[in-house]
């Protein structure tokens, strides 16, 4: 990355405050898309009390940490996902700055809030809403014809792989248990990852993601929470978390 230069302190700084309004705005989504509510339309209100938001009360993380996480009219606690998505959203913008200063690390952000998006509704819902999904997918496909690493052969072949490798162990699982293994987003999922990925990346993105699963299951159990093979987990949450380091990896450490 050489010598930091103001022109290298600026992608990371200004990715990092697009983040933190942009992680706003996601967590709005987060918690408002599965309640059926808008997330374009109408002002910022609490949730509790619904008296509007002013301009003080929307600076992303700063004006949640000056309230100490409560509403200033009723006292309520706000939902602590508004502060954690922003600060993941703030993060994912520094380090693409960091990593990938340019244009590039601004189209991998992009990526890292598309899947911030995607992991938090599918932690909380189990739900990978295909409109945010194809989004994901036709961003990959654009990036990959402006000539963003990896070329746009891998990526569609990563797209089709990706796809078809989840969909064929949901459906094979289904065959066996009689019952779904995986949700249908899952594989779409994978396939928009691998849009943006190439096929190469996937083994790791899997990988990585089951890991990261059997690590949390572990960290549940030792907590005292009982774990079967009927327990509920939010792979598609996992594979968004596996797949921006994997980016990371591929842009940032080139073969």
């Amino acid at each position: 990355m050489g010598i930091l230069t103001p022109e290298l302190l600026f992608w990371p700084a200004g990715l990092g405050v697009l983040g933190a309004i942009l992680g706003s705005f996601i967590a709005t989504l987060a918690i408002r898309w599965p309640q059926g509510r808008s997330v374009m339309t109408g002002r910022s209100h609490c949730d509790a009390c619904g008296v509007a938001l002013r301009a003080r009360d929307l600076v992303p993380l700063l004006s949640a940490s000056l309230a100490r996480g409560r509403c200033r009219a009723c006292g309520a606690k706000i939902d602590a996902r508004h502060w954690q998505i922003e600060l993941a959203a703030l993060g994912i913008g520094v380090v693409a700055g960091i990593i990938v200063p340019g244009a590039t690390g601004l189209a991998g952000a992009v990526f890292g809030w598309l899947l911030l998006a995607l992991a938090a509704l599918d932690a909380t819902e189990f739900w990978l809403p295909d409109r945010l999904t194809g989004t994901l997918a036709l961003a990959g496909l654009a990036t990959g014809l402006l000539g963003v690493e990896p070329g746009w052969r891998d990526r569609a072949i990563g797209g089709v792989a990706g796809f078809g490798v989840l969909w064929a162990i949901g459906a094979g699982y289904r065959m066996l248990r009689k019952r779904e293994g995986l949700g249908g987003g899952d594989p779409k999922l994978l396939g928009a990852i691998g849009l943006w990925l190439g096929w190469a990346m996937l083994p790791a993105v899997l990988l990585l993601a089951a890991m990261t699963g059997l690590a949390l299951v572990a960290v549940g159990m030792m907590l005292g929470r009982r774990a079967t093979l009927e327990t509920r987990v939010p792979f598609g949450a996992l594979l968004a978390i596996a797949a921006y380091p994997a980016w990371l990896f591929l842009l940032g450490f080139p073969r």
